[in-house]
């Protein structure tokens, strides 16, 4: 494995949801407070940028080559081609305070993801949160969208183990990250219970699976990345040259590039003056490929 290495100075307020199309061969992400959606083609170092008209938590790629955006007031198609944004549905019409955070396509097609009360006000203030009003979705090909389990504080990961029977996901205010169990057939879950609770390594934030099984884990607050064997122990970790990363996917033509994407919100000036990459994407090469990332069906 080889070390941390930044591709791209982006300066992201909140870099977020990286998703590798191989097809395309890019890395799609989006910068959450921003409100920016980004696409970079590493293989000709060409990246372009879509303003958003809000705070946007998530997207998923779909068939056609349009996206899903997960943003606050609902589910968006967007066409990259045009610009055009169109809501499709708002599974919270009635949690107006709250916004998406993290998501993910399973193997089936369908989108799965989390919410939290907004952090963010109209003027773009901080906004403390106060209470637990996260919600777990999964949105199906049909765009039937399910309320599954919560509330809970920040949804944050969406991975699944290989053989499709667990799926991990965390709570970013507590500090915990959980297994359920997994039915892939019916995209059920039950049974949720703690997999890791590790403390003095900051929160839990965005994860991806590798071929191995292992789940690769972004520590926010703390500025690291931990590789969790599945029964929930520690691996390894890998220190990274920011403190706020915030969320990973395997890409590249092999998948053992590891992307990470990074915040430079939240920072005081002289954290900013001692993290100069605080924002930008960066890129580990693996010893272990990760696993392919899944189109919308719908």
């Amino acid at each position: 494995m080889t070390g941390v290495t930044c591709v791209v100075e982006v300066g992201d307020r909140l870099g977020e949801g990286p998703v590798w199309d191989r097809q395309g061969e890019a890395l799609w992400w989006i910068d959450i407070r921003g409100k920016r959606l980004h696409r970079w083609h590493p293989g000709r170092d060409d990246r372009r940028d879509w303003d958003l008209p809000g705070y946007c938590g998530c997207l998923a790629l779909r068939r056609d080559g349009t996206l899903i955006l997960a943003m606050q007031g609902g589910i968006h198609a967007f066409d990259p081609d045009t610009g055009t944004l169109t809501r499709l549905l708002d599974p919270e019409a009635d949690l107006p305070a709250n916004r998406p955070n993290d998501g993910k396509c399973d193997r089936a097609g369908r989108f799965w993801f989390g919410t939290m009360q907004n952090n963010f006000g109209p003027d773009d203030a901080d906004l403390p949160i106060t209470r637990l009003s996260g919600w777990v979705y999964r949105l199906d090909p049909d765009l039937t969208c399910h309320r599954l389990d919560g509330p809970v504080g920040i949804v944050n990961t969406f991975a699944w183990s290989p053989d499709d029977r667990i799926l991990y996901t965390a709570d970013s205010i507590t500090g915990t990250m959980y297994a359920y169990d997994f039915d892939a057939g019916s995209g059920r879950i039950a049974d949720r219970r703690v997999f890791a609770d590790l403390a003095g390594h900051g929160l839990p934030d965005g994860s991806t699976v590798d071929a191995e099984g292992y789940l690769w884990n972004i520590r926010v607050n703390h500025g690291s990345v931990i590789r969790f064997a599945p029964d929930g122990s520690v691996d390894r970790e890998v220190l990274l040259p920011v403190t706020r990363p915030t969320s990973c996917v395997f890409g590249g033509p092999d998948l053992r590039t590891l992307y990470i994407t990074s915040a430079s919100d939240e920072l005081t000036e002289a954290q900013r003056a001692a993290q100069p990459l605080a924002g930008h994407l960066f890129a580990l090469r693996t010893d272990v490929p990760g696993l392919a990332e899944h189109r919308f069906a719908g």
